[in-house]
């Protein structure tokens, strides 16, 4: 398909890259930035703008990976008739596009995706949606050529699955960060734990984490639990959480 990509940011960059891999033609990348337009256009073969007038309508689908709120202003600076138009946002409505295109939907890549990230070996899952029937084949197909896991998706069901994927990924990461700020703050090395991440996530693919929940709160270790909250109270932010995730974890 030929494919013009607004926006330059990790998605843009990382679906640019798989879309161009799968033998698509990328025509143009415009971005906000005229400078990251180029830096991706320059990596993808195309042309580039940051001017949404210049937008190449002779695209047969229109890749939007842009902020939520930039989403929402989409339809004061392009409107492509009939051209398939699709965006890449978790928790936002198709109908966004209404007013951009009479054909229009959805391709949410469900992963953490980062351009600085080289590893094409990556899944990416795609959930997608549409306004009609002729849209969501278009995207069903050009999805699968860039994807071996593709969903159909409607609104309520991806915002659901954003929840997910922000406990998940986004929240789980975050411990990792409060994890290594302790270990760096009582000098003890971070890089010990990683061979139990690693083992935590891989335990995923055949068991339910809910079956796999080990520690002090899962066995009610009271005498575990007062010693981790008193070496906790030089760190009080910690703390709290350690105490809520604990509550959570006792009180399912």
């Amino acid at each position: 398909m030929r494919v013009v990509i607004i926006g330059a940011g990790n998605v843009a960059t990382v679906l640019g890259r798989r879309i161009k891999k799968a033998g698509h033609e990328i025509l143009q990348v415009i971005s906000r930035s005229q400078e990251s337009a180029k830096v991706l256009a320059q990596e993808l073969g195309c042309n580039a703008s940051n001017n949404f007038a210049d937008i190449d309508k002779t695209g047969e689908l229109f890749l939007v990976a842009m902020s939520d709120a930039a989403l929402n202003e989409l339809k004061e600076k392009i409107n492509v008739g009939d051209k398939l138009v699709v965006h890449t946002a978790g928790s936002v409505c198709k109908d966004v596009l209404k007013d951009v295109s009479v054909n229009y939907g959805t391709l949410y890549p469900l992963q953490s995706l980062r351009k600085e990230n080289p590893d094409e070996s990556i899944v990416i899952p795609i959930l997608i949606d549409a306004i009609n029937d002729y849209s969501i084949r278009i995207i069903n197909d050009f999805a699968i050529s860039i994807s071996p896991i593709v969903s159909y998706t409607q609104d309520d069901q991806r915002l659901k699955l954003h929840v997910g994927a922000v406990l998940t990924s986004n929240f789980a990461n975050h411990l990792y960060c409060l994890a290594l700020e302790f270990c760096e703050k009582e000098k003890v090395d971070f890089k010990l734990l990683q061979p139990l991440i690693e083992e935590t996530a891989a335990r995923l693919k055949s068991q339910s984490p809910c079956d796999m929940q080990t520690g002090p709160a899962a066995r009610k270790d009271v005498l575990t639990l007062d010693k981790h909250l008193r070496l906790l109270t030089a760190h009080p932010k910690l703390r709290t959480l350690y105490l809520r995730m604990t509550d959570s974890i006792m009180n399912p």
